[in-house]
């Protein structure tokens, strides 16, 4: 028997003698689903496993209990890829052909100048039409790896994103529910995700638990899986900065990960949007 703190109530937590993970009692009590929802979504807790050693990013859904209950997939296009690269490196053999005929006919003082600029000029046409060329990698959740009914859909919305990057999360009728958003430079200091609606209202964040491991991930990277990268699900829109999740990944040879809402017991955040951005929080920050 054990006394647990107050805001561990209704949270997955695991049992330190048998390594069991079970539910801790208390807390307020859970919505009643809707009737019109989706089963598949109406649970606070998804176990998600990544297939290792498949060219598209694979995951399995699970339940609770462990059964399937959706299926995701992210397509890498290998072969189209490979293109964009190829089409990047002649348009920055073009550019470079240029500034070596322009460092050419320039005068002795402003030369190197001119070789340098069309140095950098050449990375930055690569990189820009590298990045341009390269096919939008949407995420689609099915309802099983028959994939012949499609559940969700999880848009990129840009090609090219240097600091800011979004997608957009729809419903397999293509009404939008919500975009999820994310800085790249707070990547430096402590990676966080936003989850928004039209006009770019903040309704959840997803940060990493700790600025300490998260400066030490930046330090020692992963360090053999110790520091593992994982999130907690902050609540924005109602001013209270209340933890309504976590997002852990699990300490095993292969990639699994926990999407635990325990609490959130009124369901402020949309089952659909959690589960968009706990797939996120692993194929978009590329764990």
């Amino acid at each position: 028997m054990y006394e647990l703190k107050p805001e561990y109530a209704g949270r997955l937590l695991e049992c330190p003698a048998c390594g069991r993970r079970l539910r801790a009692g208390g807390g307020a009590p859970r919505r009643p689903a809707a009737p019109d929802a989706d089963p598949a979504f109406e649970r606070d807790v998804f176990l998600l496993r990544e297939r290792v050693l498949t060219i598209t990013a694979k995951y399995e859904v699970w339940a609770e209990e462990g059964t399937p209950i959706l299926y995701v997939e992210r397509p890498t296009y290998p072969v189209r890829t490979l293109l964009a690269y190829a089409l990047a490196a002649v348009a920055a053999m073009a550019v470079a052909g240029w500034a070596a005929g322009a460092a050419q006919g320039a005068d002795e003082a402003m030369a190197p100048l001119v070789a340098l600029a069309g140095s950098a000029l050449t990375v930055a046409t690569f990189v820009v039409v590298s990045l341009s060329a390269r096919p939008l990698r949407h995420v689609t959740v099915y309802r099983d790896e028959s994939r012949r009914e499609v559940v969700l859909r999880i848009l990129q919305d840009q090609r090219v994103a240097f600091v800011m990057r979004s997608y957009t999360v729809l419903t397999a009728a293509g009404v939008m529910l919500a975009r999820l958003r994310k800085n790249y430079l707070h990547n430096v200091v402590r990676k966080r995700w936003y989850v928004e609606m039209p006009p770019g209202r903040r309704l959840v964040m997803a940060i990493e638990d700790s600025i300490v491991l998260s400066l030490l991930r930046r330090v020692l990277g992963s360090f053999f899986g110790l520091l593992r990268t994982n999130f907690v699900l902050v609540d924005l829109a109602g001013g209270e900065g209340a933890t309504l999740g976590e997002f852990n990944r699990k300490f095993t040879l292969l990639d699994r990960y926990v999407l635990d809402l325990g609490g959130d017991a009124d369901r402020r955040l949309d089952r659909r949007i959690a589960l968009a951005l706990g797939v996120m929080l692993d194929t978009g920050e590329r764990r």
